[in-house]
């Protein structure tokens, strides 16, 4: 059976009987309704995570100390760089104090996250790294009594950490890390170089960890630097060569007599090579020999 093709050029079909015409103002409305409840919302959020970045730098100014500890023949200084993505705050700080038999810590780290309770838990392991160096013997007790704290408190976020011990007495530098980056180090009679001293997991992995302690006397005049990753590690910038860079950059200091200060300044600029929007830290102790 042939069926006849309906013919284009034909009348279009009128209306369906029973259907009513949109209305297009109503329509216009429902959608400027639409937009405004949504730009509100995002106005809201938007409002919400900048209180958050408020907050949380706030915690992070107040918890970096105000000055660091200093003894003649060695004289310090750091510096910290906020993230330089607006949305985003770190968990990396420095820190220096006195111990009870008059030896003197200093420490840097790093927590894992970029909000307000990265910052919170870069408070507590602070605060915990200050307590428990006050009775350990060494900088790998230190990291290993703060590592069972943190997991004590049950918090899902790790930290890695380099701590040392000046003893003034004997002019030796202890030292120990928690999965953290290596240090750097520079004398006055042109050598430099990249402290990767043995060290053990990042804070807030296994209960138990223990932290091998590396001994140096200081000698002659130099410069020894704690610094996080966001100095020395990017994208398309691998670490190693963010460290030999920043080694270099010392050595050229130290030549030269540069003050802590000025020092502290020039090796955070390594971090503009690396392309890292992550905050960073570094610390400088600036030694003579022992007098």
């Amino acid at each position: 059976m042939s069926r006849r093709r309906p013919d284009p050029t034909g009348p279009l079909p009128g209306p369906v009987p029973g259907a009513h015409a949109v209305d297009s103002g109503a329509s216009a409305d429902d959608l400027l309704t639409t937009l405004g409840r949504l730009t509100a919302q995002a106005r809201r959020g938007a409002e919400l995570q900048h209180a958050r970045v408020e907050l949380a730098e706030a915690l992070q100014r107040e918890m970096l100390p105000a000055v660091l500890p200093a003894l003649p023949g060695l004289r310090t200084a750091a510096r910290y760089v906020p993230a330089r993505d607006g949305l985003d705050i770190g968990g990396d700080w420095y820190d220096g104090f006195t111990l009870p038999d008059g030896a003197l810590a200093f420490c840097v780290g790093d927590v894992q996250g970029h909000d307000v309770e990265a910052a919170a838990i870069m408070g507590q392991v602070r605060i915990g790294l200050r307590a428990v160096a006050a009775t350990a013997t060494d900088p790998g007790q230190v990291l290993s009594r703060a590592n069972d704290l943190l997991l004590s408190v049950g918090s899902s976020l790790f930290a890695t950490c380099s701590f040392l011990r000046f003893d003034p007495v004997t002019w030796e530098l202890q030292s120990a890390r928690a999965g953290h980056v290596a240090s750097v180090w520079a004398t006055a009679d042109g050598r430099s170089g990249v402290a990767e001293d043995a060290g053990g997991l990042p804070l807030g992995i296994q209960a138990g960890e223990r932290y091998p302690v590396t001994r140096r006397r200081l000698a002659g005049a130099g410069a020894f630097v704690l610094l996080t990753d966001g100095v020395v590690e990017g994208p398309a910038f691998p670490v190693e060569e963010g460290l030999e860079r920043a080694a270099g950059v010392l050595a050229r200091g130290v030549r030269d007599g540069t003050d802590p200060g000025e020092l502290a300044e020039r090796v955070m600029k390594v971090a503009e090579l690396t392309g890292h929007s992550d905050d960073a830290a570094v610390l400088v102790l600036c030694h003579e020999g022992k007098p």
